[in-house]
This record gives C-alpha cells, sequence and structure tokens, in this order.
C-alpha cells in the first residue's frame, strides 16, 4: 500500500508539473496530450523508484507524504531538465533563451561533448548528496543553521544554473538569482520538522522552491509570455481559452498538498 501512495504522490507531482508546463507554454508551441502527460508518467515512475529507499509510511504519516511530495518533485525536474538541456536534440531557433546546454548563450551542437558536461554535471550533484550525508554523520547544526545551508544547498545549484543559461541573454538579475535559495531555505523551514535526513531536506525544499516559483510565474503573470519566448509569436492563440480548466487541476493538487502541513503538525503536538 505505501509503494502504491508513492506512486499517486509521483503521478500527482507530475501532473502539477505538466500542468503549469502546458500553461505557459501551450500559445507558443501547441498543445499534445502526450507531452502534456510526459511529466505525470515520469513523476510516478520517480515515485515509485525512489520509495524502496526510504520505506516511510505514507500510508498513515501526513507530515511523510508532504515530504514525499516535495521529493519527488525535485527529482522529477532534475531527471527531466537534464535530458532536455544535455540530451535531447531539438531546433533552438523558436526560443528567446536556448533550451540547450551552451557557452553564452550559443548551444552546443557537439552532442557527445554536450552529454559528457551534462554528465559532469550529474556526477557533481551526486558528489553533493554524499558530501551531505558524510557531514550529517559528523557536523551538528542547531536548526536555524540546517535550514540556511542545507536547505538552500540545491537552490544554490539551481540559481547558478539559472544564470548560466539565462544571463547571457536578457543579463544578470540580482534578486533572480538569490529567489531560489531563499525561498528553498524558507520551505525548509517548514518541512525540517518531518525529516532529520539532511538530504531530503535539501531535495524536498528545492521541489517546493520550482512548484512555488512556477506557480508564480505562470499564474501570477497568466498573459505574461516565459523568458525563452520573450519576442516569439503565439502560434496558439486558441490555447489562451482552452487552458483555463486546467488551472482547477493545478490549484486542486496545491490545496490536497499544502492541506498536509498544518495536518502533519497537529499530529505531532
Amino acid at each position: 500500500m505505501n509503494q502504491a501512495v508513492a506512486v499517486l504522490i509521483g503521478a500527482l507531482a507530475g501532473l502539477h508539473i505538466s500542468t503549469w508546463g502546458m500553461y505557459k507554454d501551450g500559445p507558443h508551441e501547441g498543445f499534445r496530450w502526450a507531452k502534456y502527460f510526459r511529466s505525470t508518467v515520469v513523476g510516478a515512475a520517480v515515485g515509485a523508484a525512489a520509495y524502496p529507499f526510504v520505506a516511510w509510511d505514507l500510508v498513515g504519516d501526513p507530515g511523510l507524504r508532504l515530504v514525499y511530495w516535495g521529493l519527488v518533485y525535485c527529482l522529477e525536474r532534475g531527471a527531466t531538465e537534464f535530458w532536455k538541456y544535455f540530451i535531447r536534440e531539438e531546433d533552438q531557433a523558436k526560443y528567446f533563451i536556448p533550451m540547450q546546454f551552451g557557452i553564452m548563450g550559443r548551444p552546443m551542437k557537439n552532442a557527445p561533448l554536450r552529454i559528457g558536461i551534462g554528465v559532469g554535471v550529474a556526477v557533481i550533484c551526486v558528489l553533493v548528496f554524499f558530501g551531505l550525508q558524510a557531514l550529517e554523520r559528523r557536523v551538528e547544526l542547531p536548526a536555524w543553521a540546517l535550514v540556511v545551508t542545507v536547505g538552500s544547498v540545491f537552490g544554490w545549484i539551481s540559481a547558478c544554473g539559472g544564470a548560466w543559461k539565462d544571463a547571457p541573454i536578457e543579463g544578470f538579475e540580482t534578486f533572480k538569482f538569490f529567489r531560489s535559495p531563499g525561498v528553498a531555505a524558507a520551505w525548509a523551514c517548514l518541512v525540517v520538522p518531518f525529516t532529520t535526513s539532511w538530504t531530503i531536506l535539501a531535495l524536498a525544499a528545492e521541489g517546493f522552491t520550482v512548484a512555488s516559483i512556477e506557480t508564480y510565474k505562470k499564474f501570477g503573470h497568466p498573459d505574461k509570455p516565459p523568458g525563452k519566448f520573450d519576442g516569439k509569436p503565439i502560434v496558439a492563440p486558441e490555447h489562451f481559452e482552452f487552458r483555463r480548466p486546467f488551472a482547477v487541476v493545478f490549484f486542486a493538487i496545491w490545496a490536497a498538498v499544502l492541506v498536509h502541513l498544518p495536518w502533519a503538525m497537529l499530529e505531532r503536538v
């Protein structure tokens, strides 16, 4: 039963990602059901694959379900963005900001070299993961220091990756750079009561960070085009009307997730 709940949580995390993705991108590239459900399927697979490593009581503990949603969200984003950024071959002409790894905003056409660099980046992330585990066994930190340092680790990685991709095209934005680690630390404050693992804290906080920032960008400014499509033509104007019912799905998932926070806190009183 716990494994089934893990798959369900992963699918809901993926559906959440699928929905903000289609909401922002549809007017510029159209809508396809197969693409819409891609992150849903990946999220379900990640939910199933990650569960044996934690073996939590997801059926009975709302705090663990909350953390697991953030964890799977982060892992799905990491896997999908790695594939899109380093492996996928796609015409970049439709983008204002290229979605393929490059140097100074110019996509790298040498696929073996690009994939090799991607593997190197993945190795660095894995080393960070194991480094946190090693530090956890040797260092004791007060809660505030744990939140500020460990809780924001993957936020800093995300900020650096975003600056590498976006800054050569649209310039360096100080607020945007510090936003991810700041939001990650804030989410870590809420997640830390429910996990003792530094690595899970860092990953879950980053998962919630991505979900929060994308909610703000896509639904807080629905008429503003995504940065990657800035100045590009709208090819599917009918999508503005088509996408509206999907917002109900998106915020229903948010509500189901966030209600776990007070629920879990009450159970721990």
